[in-house]
């Protein structure tokens, strides 16, 4: 005889490990980022962005415009490091401000030697020659939750610039 369903109650959830940080994993982010990167641009920066993101464990709010994404960022443990110059870290973000013609502005994530939005941006930071010319502001974002301590190697090489 099979005892009734509710007779059984679900094992208690296994605690977390001392010492092993709970939140992003940058790599996850990156590697799902590098994977499903497109040859071009299609329009699609903030969600393949996102995506990215959310690969790595955190879920973001949902914005139409890539510039609206960074308070999204900052809620789940992403800080605004202003806007460098130099010294990207594998899985910083960028949020770029619009330009005329492009009115939503533009996301990408640094995967440690290029930037990539939904396309592996070869000339830097900023992804075509409009926001090369004109230059817009931005953001770059960094994971900082758990008192810094992110699931990524912090010692990996720290790229000087890829502004361009």
């Amino acid at each position: 005889m099979i005892a009734p369903a509710s007779r059984f109650k679900p094992a208690p959830s296994a605690p977390s490990a001392p010492g092993v940080p709970k939140g992003w994993d940058c790599d996850k982010a990156v590697t799902y980022l590098n994977t499903h990167a497109l040859e071009t641009s299609h329009g699609r920066c903030a969600e393949f962005v996102r995506k990215a993101i959310e690969a790595g464990g955190v879920v973001l709010q949902r914005h139409a415009d890539a510039k609206n994404y960074g308070s999204s960022l900052r809620t789940v443990g992403f800080d605004s490091m202003g806007q460098l110059h130099g010294g990207f870290r594998r899985g910083d973000v960028a949020v770029i401000q619009p330009i005329p013609g492009h009115p939503h502005g533009h996301m990408t994530m640094f995967n440690g030697t290029i930037w990539i939005s939904d396309f592996r941006q070869m000339h830097g930071l900023y992804p075509g020659p409009g926001y090369r010319a004109q230059r817009p502001s931005y953001s770059v974002f960094r994971y900082q939750a758990n008192g810094g301590r992110i699931l990524w190697d912090s010692a990996k090489p720290v790229a000087t610039s890829n502004l361009a």
